[in-house]
């Protein structure tokens, strides 16, 4: 086997695999990072020998074996296909855990540094290189785009700390229109520094025909940075995350929890979705849903999964009891991902959200 890492830096490399394959002897691996971009790819023909393999930051089950915790993650399983809660002990275990890698993220070296030493200073020492490496890589390669693309990254965090988390380009610029900010959104996608969630008109079957491209909420690829872009200005991690975990600090824990679940669903191949109807007119028609998931098997009715995500113990679910009745036909499970254990009731399934990566 040969392996050719960083492959992005030499595009004749790519463009000659077609050949080395066609040759025989060996097997051939290409790794890199920024690999669609365009500017990668000019001037040269992408072989249809080359099978991609998205690669993304850890998930929760792969933070609980790098944790050593492999029967937790079985118990999580099986409480989850059963439909049974959590022992209250073990559940609270698990939130700990969970919030830890909410902070922590799921960048090897951020955990392989975490794991190593527990020291939540370090681990954001690790998170800073890698954003400065971000940063880098913008500049290097967003070419036109660059100004554009660096000013909806840094205000990534002021735009999901908002109670409605669609990305307003006013705060940007009071001129800004989004056929100007496509390519530069459509850039830190390509990336993988972000996770792009697009509006759909309807939350029907066939998500992608309703989608609205001109309303998008724009989460980080990874929770962990976020938490180090929206405390940067923090010298010592170490007494705030722990008091974020034992919560004892109040932070605005709704753009995390919703960025994280965000990240999950992702991890898993899903293509993110959210509905909004701001309808003034009609208040039974004014409801939004955070995500719409599609059934892993479709049929002629109930195809799609509305999912709310909460934050804390306590919330009100009017949107998602509003669409339960407008789109009846539509809906084939309400789910709610909450700090709290599973059960079932009035239709509406409550899971933790550390199940998120089992959707």
């Amino acid at each position: 086997m040969i392996i050719f890492d960083e492959v992005q830096e030499c595009p004749k490399v790519r463009a000659a695999i077609k050949y080395l394959v066609a040759d025989g002897r060996y097997d051939f691996v290409e790794t890199g990072s920024l690999m669609s971009i365009r500017k990668n790819t000019e001037k040269i023909i992408i072989p249809s020998e080359e099978e991609h393999i998205n690669m993304y930051p850890m998930d929760f089950e792969e933070y609980l074996w790098a944790n050593n915790e492999d029967m937790l993650v079985s118990f999580i399983k099986d409480c989850y296909i059963s439909r049974k809660s959590v022992p209250d002990a073990i559940h609270r275990k698990i939130m700990r855990f969970f919030i830890e890698y909410m902070i922590v993220g799921g960048m090897p070296q951020v955990v392989n540094e975490f794991l190593s030493t527990k020291d939540f200073n370090a681990a954001d020492r690790e998170k800073n290189t890698i954003l400065t490496l971000y940063r880098g890589d913008i500049a290097k390669h967003a070419g036109v785009h660059t100004l554009k693309v660096e000013s909806i990254f840094d205000s990534i965090p002021s735009q999901l700390s908002k109670h409605k988390k669609k990305f307003r380009l006013a705060s940007l610029s009071e001129s800004a229109r989004m056929r100007e900010y496509v390519e530069p959104f459509t850039w830190l996608k390509d990336a993988r520094f972000v996770n792009l969630c697009f509006a759909s008109t309807e939350p029907s079957i066939g998500l992608e025909i309703n989608a609205d491209r001109t309303a998008i909420k724009c989460y980080m690829g990874d929770t962990g940075l976020l938490y180090a872009l929206a405390f940067s200005s923090v010298e010592e991690k170490n007494d705030v995350y722990k008091k974020i975990i034992l919560g004892k600090l109040s932070v605005n824990n709704g753009m995390f929890m919703e960025n994280i679940v965000a990240q999950m669903l992702t991890t898993n191949k899903h293509k993110l979705f959210f509905y909004s109807n701001p309808d003034r007119e009609n208040k039974y028609n004014r409801m939004e849903l955070d995500f719409l998931l599609p059934k892993s098997k479709i049929t002629s009715r109930h195809n799609i999964n509305f999912i709310e995500v909460k934050s804390g113990t306590r919330y009100n679910l009017t949107s998602l009891e509003k669409a339960m009745k407008k789109y009846a036909n539509e809906m084939n499970q309400a789910i709610v991902l909450h700090p709290g254990n599973l059960r079932f009731e009035n239709n509406i399934l409550y899971l933790p959200t550390y199940m998120a990566f089992l959707l």
